[in-house]
């Protein structure tokens, strides 16, 4: 096997075509997963625009290639799966029944170790060095709309009938309810931007959108257009204005819902939920099969989903002082992470402590604007 690491920008035309060919007829192949679009070459180029070290190396066999693995690499020879934190899929596209050598490939792209949070099902070579496997919430469409509506109605008829009794009166008291499933303003995407960060400021959580590179990366990713790829900005609108909003991205059977977010005035409509809806409705019409909502225990992706995927997360290693190093670094935090968020005892107070940091900074910040 001969594998060859390239920036993003010197893969060729031909591998592009090859990699996106692999994600078309994943489903066809019995790996589903793969079509992910945060496993695809546009994802892969935008972060190579917005970021340092990101990497793709290219699995070939008697010339012929067999496999796509992005990443992101340090000086150090540390390496994390290319949108590490911010991805919700990671792993090697390839093609039917391939299987490599998890140390070899390592060695290759010069890499001492490599870590996940968000692997996909079906890697084999990767998943004996996972150290725990998480449920991802997904949202069936592929039987069309009314059959996920029924099936909501038959699981939580009461659910299903408060949220649309509450998009009803948000249509009586606010105005004519209407929703775009691609809205092409950039000044929505800009709007959606700010509702997000207010929102993690204002239950303590790191503003991600403090970070000029994410905003850069949306912005590119918000034109990137095409039949297998494109950025899609969903929105809800009342009264003609915008009062919940969605960004993520979609492949040709998956909407990954990635930055979701409402007008905190309207909060009582639950204008969330309506927007899961429709996006639902709307990713039904386009041939879609399934929204991802993506790792994390929330009470609305209980509330909408159909089942659950899974995801590993890790790290791979070879026997090197830096990958022992990065190890002892990140073990402890990771571990003491995944036990507040699976005991409710433990999340509940330290959800509770952080949304009152976000009010005491979000306080002070007013007082200082004063």
């Amino acid at each position: 096997m001969d594998i060859r690491v390239y920036r993003p920008g010197e893969l060729t035309a031909a591998d592009r075509a090859i990699w996106t060919a692999m994600q078309t007829q994943a489903h066809l192949q019995g790996a589903p997963q793969l079509a992910n679009p945060f496993l695809s070459p546009e994802f892969a180029l935008a972060l190579g625009h917005c970021r340092r070290g990101v990497r793709i190396a290219v699995l070939r066999e008697d010339g012929e290639a067999v496999g796509f693995f992005p990443f992101q690499r340090t000086r150090f020879g540390v390496g994390r799966a290319i949108g590490l934190g911010l991805s919700d899929a990671q792993g090697l596209v390839h093609r039917p029944g391939f299987q490599w050598d998890a140390r070899e490939l390592l060695r290759a792209c010069g890499l001492a170790v490599w870590e996940f949070d968000h692997l996909v099902e079906g890697q084999k070579p990767f998943e004996v060095s996972a150290r725990g496997a998480f449920g991802s919430p997904v949202i069936d469409v592929d039987r069309g709309y009314e059959a996920y509506l029924a099936q909501l109605r038959s699981r939580s008829p009461k659910f299903i009938r408060s949220t649309l009794a509450k998009e009803r009166k948000l249509g009586r008291e606010v105005g004519e309810v209407s929703y775009v499933h691609d809205e092409r303003d950039p000044a929505v995407l800009r709007t959606l931007m700010g509702w997000k960060s207010a929102q993690y400021r204002r239950t303590g959580r790191s503003d991600r959108f403090a970070h000029p590179w994410i905003i850069r990366l949306l912005r590119q990713l918000f034109h990137t257009r095409g039949d297998s790829f494109a950025g899609m900005l969903s929105v809800l609108y009342a009264g003609g204005r915008p009062v919940a909003a969605h960004f993520g991205l979609r492949s040709e059977r998956v909407l990954t819902c990635w930055f979701p977010a409402y007008d905190t005035d309207f909060a009582k409509y639950s204008p969330g939920l309506v927007l899961h809806l429709r996006m639902a409705e709307g990713a039904a019409a386009q041939g879609v099969d399934y929204l991802d909502l993506g790792r994390g225990e929330k009470q609305y992706k209980d509330s909408l989903k159909t089942r659950d995927l899974s995801v590993s997360e890790g790290w791979v290693m070879r026997r090197h002082p830096v990958a022992l190093g990065h190890r002892a670094r990140r073990a402890p935090v990771r571990a003491l992470r995944n036990t507040v968020l699976s005991r409710p005892e433990l999340f509940g107070p330290a959800d509770r402590l952080l949304k009152r940091m976000g009010s005491v900074r979000a306080a002070g910040k007013n007082g200082k604007e004063k």
